[in-house]
């Protein structure tokens, strides 16, 4: 931290060193901004280093006047304090974006990725720095040396491998996840090993170390109160106030300062008071909303570039030098990509995506950088000789392996294909969810849901709530957060949400408080003439299995149906023709109809009615879910024509189809049969132990199986059916007669309007339709 303490023009400096260091930032943001444009599959930390590389003394500063602007006397204090402050801040945002349910139940996978390659490069260290130090007579330090050296081969530098997986949006594909937190747990792993084996050196630096502990133990601790008292102050604003979030920076420089000063680094401090930040109310939000735009548009390329400014291309220009860079990055590689392929094959993933792993995990560039930089003792710096040698190693390690990286990780598909139907998804996978709403009357039913799907240990989810907020016309382009709020309190405007926001983030807020289950929410804003556009690209990227939507319709308290935003239709059916995976539209009947599981002390009743089809398979896998919760109680109701012929009549009309279709209905076999081994792998699975129940009902045509609809309309708090997919069935003949909203299926329509007189909530399921003739021959 000496950097702190010499912040000021020496007089031997022709430039004030606060300028020249502004316009050397200015210049790395530029400029990698243009790189990052042009250069775009090679990702954005490569462009960023390498706009480093064009303003360090590699090229630009080869001009005299040029570093004689950049580099000063007292240029490297400031350089070395902006560095610090880089780090502190995308550490901390890094803890605060960790998603520790999936760390907790990847914990061993993740821990085996980074360590397979990390001791193999620890097992090399040795006779790299038995070269070394007989190469360069290194005589003093030679622990500090070795630990040097150790860090430099086995460390994965996370920050730029959470950025090119982020920028490559494999950030929630399961590959990107495993390469993601097996580099953080390598870094983390880095900084723990080295700061222990330091503290051994003598009895003060252990009792140093034990007062880091001490204080981040402590700061950790504050900060959950805080968190309380800042969320209970502003329970009428969206956001807590800047003077707030003042406070929480101010209480983590302090600390980072704090260690450094007395000789460790503050990464893993930082890490640590982000990761165990409390997540649920306002104060996390608004930290998120400030930081993450923050850290990923200035301070990360800020930092990643003044890593390149370091390097100078010059210094690795004779044989020896070039020789040992070449060694060391070549063991460095070698090691990694061959204890990751042993890792990764001891886990049994394929070895294309260990190939990726692989090399994300040889990405450098952070704790590495800081040792280099940093002098062994407080008299003595490396010499430059070695300290040239290890910054070429690590620069130029990035610079070759990230694009190859970030082009591999473009291009495999394979990697990047998720279930987008319950139907094939483990019922013990992580399940991902999309829930939209647009106003706060939709918000309780879709957390209702949630915490449905949310009742096992066993079987996880991952939910996302977006609030898709209208365009105001007089806009002609999307807004994000940052572009609407202004001044010390964020701006509530009715065009953008307003008050609505407030009142969405309360009910989540309370539910995440209630039932510790964290929901990831954003906010769409966009015309209503694309926005299932951006919300199926949205829903793309996030690779969820299922969107829920709200229905148009709400209930009124005399129980009829009214329709106030007939937009919201238009738009369900958009969603459902072109989802990039399964839809469920949900009917919320209020408080009549489904409640939230958690924290009731009653058990539900909710119905999965089943005629057959695609859809209502969907649905069926959906109830599987729903039923491992305690407080739900699951009856299957399979609707069953009396007539004992089977044909396949669902084929509807498949003879005025052109060549194509009838092709595909050949290929897709009785359905009939898919059905009935559906059902009994259910049976078989839940009924038979208990966990559901099961009732077969007989009827003949559409109208008796109204009549069988009217009977037990009361009993249920909750109807799951599919949308459709049954074509020409004769348990729903004649029902088509009626029908309102084709966009929830024949049976769907039937329960959601008036005459029914139902109390229960409805959730109508749509499959994924993965191509046009599936949209042909599914569609009612």
């Amino acid at each position: 931290m000496e950097a702190t303490e010499q912040l000021v023009c020496q007089p031997v400096d022709a430039f004030n060193p606060l300028i020249t260091t502004s316009f050397q930032v200015f210049c790395i943001l530029v400029i990698s901004h243009i790189f990052h444009l042009v250069l775009k599959p090679l990702g954005g930390p490569f462009a960023q280093l390498l706009a480093g590389v064009v303003v360090g003394p590699t090229m630009l500063s080869r001009i005299n006047r040029v570093e004689d602007f950049f580099i000063q006397a007292s240029s490297a204090k400031y350089y070395q304090f902006f560095s610090f402050i880089c780090r502190m801040l995308f550490m901390f945002s890094i803890g605060l974006e960790t998603d520790i349910p999936y760390l907790k139940r990847n914990i061993r996978a993740v821990s085996i990725v980074a360590g397979g390659g990390s001791i193999l490069a620890c097992m090399f260290s040795g006779p790299i720095f038995w070269l070394l130090s007989m190469v360069f007579r290194v005589t003093n330090e030679g622990f500090a040396f070795y630990l040097l050296i150790l860090t430099v081969l086995a460390n994965s530098a996370s920050p730029i491998v959470i950025r090119t997986i982020a920028e490559s949006k494999f950030d929630t594909a399961d590959l990107g996840r495993l390469a993601l937190y097996s580099s953080l747990i390598n870094e983390m792993s880095c900084v723990a090993v080295v700061g222990a084996l330091r503290s051994f050196t003598s009895f003060s630096r252990f009792g140093c170390a034990i007062l880091v502990a001490l204080v981040t133990v402590a700061l950790i601790i504050l900060n959950k109160y805080l968190s309380y008292f800042f969320n209970k102050r502003n329970r009428n604003n969206r956001f807590v106030t800047n003077s707030k979030i003042f406070v929480i920076i101010f209480l983590l420089a302090s600390l980072s300062m704090f260690v450094e000063s007395i000789g460790y680094t503050a990464i893993a401090s930082c890490f640590l008071l982000g990761l165990m930040f409390p997540r649920e109310g306002k104060t996390a939000r608004t930290l998120l909303h400030k930081l993450t735009y923050a850290v990923n548009t200035f301070v990360l390329p800020v930092y990643f570039g003044y890593t390149g400014f370091q390097f100078n291309l010059s210094t690795v220009l004779n044989k020896l030098t070039l020789a040992l860079t070449v060694l060391m990055i070549l063991v460095s590689a070698g090691t990694k990509i061959v204890g990751t392929f042993a890792a990764c094959h001891y886990l049994k993933i394929p070895w294309n995506e260990a190939l990726i792993v692989s090399l994300l995990l040889n990405l450098k560039g952070n704790y590495d950088l800081l040792l280099i930089n940093a002098a062994p003792t407080p008299k003595r710096v490396w010499a430059a000789d070695i300290h040239n040698l290890l910054l070429s190693v690590v620069v130029l390690n990035t610079l070759i392996i990230a694009p190859v990286a970030a082009i591999l990780l473009n291009r495999e598909e394979s990697c990047a294909h998720y279930p987008t139907t319950l139907e094939i998804l483990n019922p013990e996978s992580e399940l991902r969810m999309l829930a939209c709403v647009y106003i706060p009357r939709h918000v309780s039913g879709h957390v209702s849901l949630i915490s449905a799907l949310s009742g096992c240990p066993i079987a996880p989810i991952k939910p996302y709530l977006v609030h898709l907020v209208e365009l105001p016309k007089k806009r002609k382009s999307k807004l994000m957060y940052h572009q609407l709020e202004e001044g010390d309190q964020f701006s509530d405007e009715e065009e953008y949400g307003g008050n609505d926001v407030l009142e969405i983030n309360d009910t989540v807020d309370s539910f995440t408080s209630e039932a510790k289950i964290l929901i990831q929410q954003s906010k769409l804003v966009s015309s209503f003439l694309t926005i299932n556009e951006d919300l199926c690209d949205g829903a793309e990227d996030l690779r969820v299995s299922i969107i829920f939507l709200p229905f148009h319709k709400h209930q009124r308290i005399d129980g009829k149906m009214e329709n106030r935003m007939e937009e919201i239709r238009t738009i369900n059916q958009k969603v459902s023709r072109h989802a990039p995976c399964s839809v469920g539209i949900f009917v919320d009947r209020g408080q009549t109809g489904f409640q939230q599981p958690h924290g009731s002390t009653s058990v539900q009743n909710i119905a999965t009615l089943f005629f057959g089809g695609p859809d209502d398979r969907e649905a069926l896998a959906c109830s599987k879910r729903i039923s491992m919760h305690s407080q739900i109680s699951l009856t299957v109701i399979r609707f069953i024509p009396t007539t004992s012929s089977r044909h396949n009549s669902w084929v509807n009309d498949a003879s005025h189809k052109d060549e194509e279709v009838i092709m595909a209905i050949s290929n897709i076999g009785t359905e009939n049969e898919i059905d009935n081994a559906f059902v009994e792998t259910f049976y078989n699975r839940y009924v038979a132990q208990g966990k559901a129940g099961f009732i077969e009902k007989y009827v003949s045509d559409g109208q008796e199986t109204v009549t069988a609809l009217r009977e037990i309309s009361d009993m249920y708090s909750l109807f799951i059916v599919g949308k459709g997919g049954r074509g020409n069935n004769p348990l729903t003949t004649g029902m088509s007669d009626w029908e309102e909203c084709p966009e929830l299926g024949l049976v769907g329509d039937l329960l959601a309007s008036s005459e029914m007189n139902i109390s229960g909530s409805i959730l109508v399921i749509q499959r994924h339709r993965h191509s046009e003739t599936d949209r042909v021959l599914f569609d009612d």
